[in-house]
């Protein structure tokens, strides 16, 4: 059984490491703000010799999260890289030949009215109507509390019989926004393939997004790379994946499973694990240092 180590900072076992892989949602930012307690984690350990890549599941592109960072006040200068879903998405769609182009060159917009970055400059169309769409696009959701898949599930269905793929950012099925947690487009993914319709996702777990992350680190040994989220499902397979040791932070996404406590939860942290099939190597309420 492997062991699961409960810690208030991370600091604390940061010797046994020389590079970070760090998450966005959940970690650093919580749906409305920065968090200035896990930035002085991350800063602390920078000054330490630490590099640090950060790595999102987001929609958004790389300049998006930096003019978000310069625009609270922070310096994205602070990481080797920084490394969205998004970011990713938008190269492969640009590939003539890319694993994306198959998709068609009209799109359907399931998410928020302004999230079309990773179509900007590019030869795609976006189309009032499903039925007149090649691909269904699920990317940064409407922000807010309350929606759920049912809200959805008209233009899934709908989608899913004109044989649409659905091409969705992220595979996180929920992101934290303030106290709660609210959808996310992997949810829609995953209610999409329940309807038969096919999807094409791209994010943390997979190994590929995973190894864009590490490049940035360059000749660090995987044994001494951490991987910090808040997902189970993304950030600690994905570390998993990628053989690299991974810590939980556990007033994320999975705050109503793991509770409020200073001290996380072991035992639940490790069912939680076991539903995913990956346990982390260390729980941490928040990033602090």
């Amino acid at each position: 059984m492997k062991m699961i180590k409960p810690i208030v900072n991370i600091s604390k076992v940061m010797d046994a490491y020389d590079g970070i892989l760090c998450g966005w949602s959940g970690v650093l930012y919580n749906g409305v703000s920065i968090l200035p307690e896990a930035w002085e984690a991350l800063v602390g350990l920078r000054k330490n010799g630490k590099k640090i890549v950060l790595l999102s599941n987001t929609a958004c592109r790389v300049e998006e999260i930096v003019t978000q960072l310069y625009r609270a006040g922070f310096s994205p200068r602070l990481f080797e890289a920084v490394v969205t879903a998004g970011e990713i998405v938008h190269q492969l769609l640009s590939v003539p030949d890319g694993s994306c182009r198959q998709l068609g060159r009209c799109y359907y917009n399931l998410g928020a009215a302004d999230d079309n970055g990773v179509f900007a400059g590019l030869d795609y169309v976006e189309v009032p109507d499903p039925a007149q769409a090649d691909f269904l696009y699920a990317g940064r959701l409407e922000t807010g509390p309350g929606k759920t898949t049912e809200d959805y599930l008209d233009v899934l269905s709908h989608g899913a019989s004109l044989n649409l793929p659905l091409l969705c950012v992220g595979n996180d099925t929920s992101v934290p926004f303030g106290d709660e947690a609210v959808l996310a487009s992997g949810a829609l993914a995953e209610q999409y393939a329940v309807l038969g319709g096919r999807i094409f996702t791209v994010g943390k777990p997979d190994l590929q997004v995973m190894e864009y992350a590490l490049a940035a680190l360059g000749s660090v040994e995987r044994k001494r790379i951490l991987m910090i989220g808040d997902s189970i499902a993304t950030d600690i397979r994905g570390a998993a994946a990628a053989k690299l040791s991974g810590c939980l932070v556990s007033k994320g996404v999975h705050v109503s499973f793991l509770g409020e406590g200073y001290i996380p939860d072991v035992t639940k942290t490790r069912e939680l694990g076991n539903m995913f099939g990956a346990c982390p190597d260390y729980v941490i309420s928040r990033l602090r240092r």
